[in-house]
């Protein structure tokens, strides 16, 4: 059965490590069938929450003008959900969590969904992606019936580029192809 999936890229870098991961996840799940969109944040106006709660008292309009409602609507209109970001300093980066935190204008809809969450990091060790996985798995203990359908974790992996020819790409593609 096919599946619509969107892919949400917050790498600043054109083509980094996480953004490729991406591109890897997005060629086999189109190749199984799949229908895929990949939104990259570097391309879109995106604002923090303020917390003024417009939205709690207007149907989920947000007061903020910005890209943010439609990449939320997207969220809620798939079925499948790859959130995908770079680490810094052992989380994932503002871009992806200021996308979270947004949510909050229609969280309540976004139900029933597979998340995978594609991160990258400069360093090696075991512990490196224990922050961003928590943020992720935060989020969705938010949200309800939905499910944590896989992580790509790349780890030691800094310079742009450097990623290619590393197994987690092929881990990456067989992934989308699995969904």
């Amino acid at each position: 059965m096919s599946k619509n999936v969107l892919i949400i890229s917050a790498s600043p870098r054109k083509e980094g490590n996480s953004d490729y991961l991406c591109d890897q996840f997005m060629r086999g799940a189109e190749e199984a069938g799949h229908k895929v969109e990949k939104i990259s944040l570097r391309n879109k106006k995106v604002n923090f929450c303020n917390a003024c709660y417009f939205c709690k008292n207007n149907n989920g309009q947000c007061a903020i003008k910005d890209d943010v409602p439609e990449i939320i609507d997207k969220i809620i209109a798939v079925d499948v959900i790859v959130l995908s970001t770079p680490v810094y300093f052992y989380c994932m980066n503002a871009q992806l969590k200021t996308v979270i935190d947004r949510s909050v204008m229609k969280w309540t809809k976004i139900n029933n969904k597979d998340f995978y969450l594609i991160a990258t990091a400069a360093e090696d060790d075991n512990h490196v992606m224990s922050g961003t996985v928590k943020s992720f798995q935060g989020f969705l203990e938010c949200l309800t019936d939905v499910r944590e359908a896989g992580y790509i974790l790349g780890k030691g992996i800094y310079n742009k580029g450097e990623i290619i020819g590393k197994p987690i790409v092929q881990e990456a593609y067989e992934t989308g192809k699995r969904i």
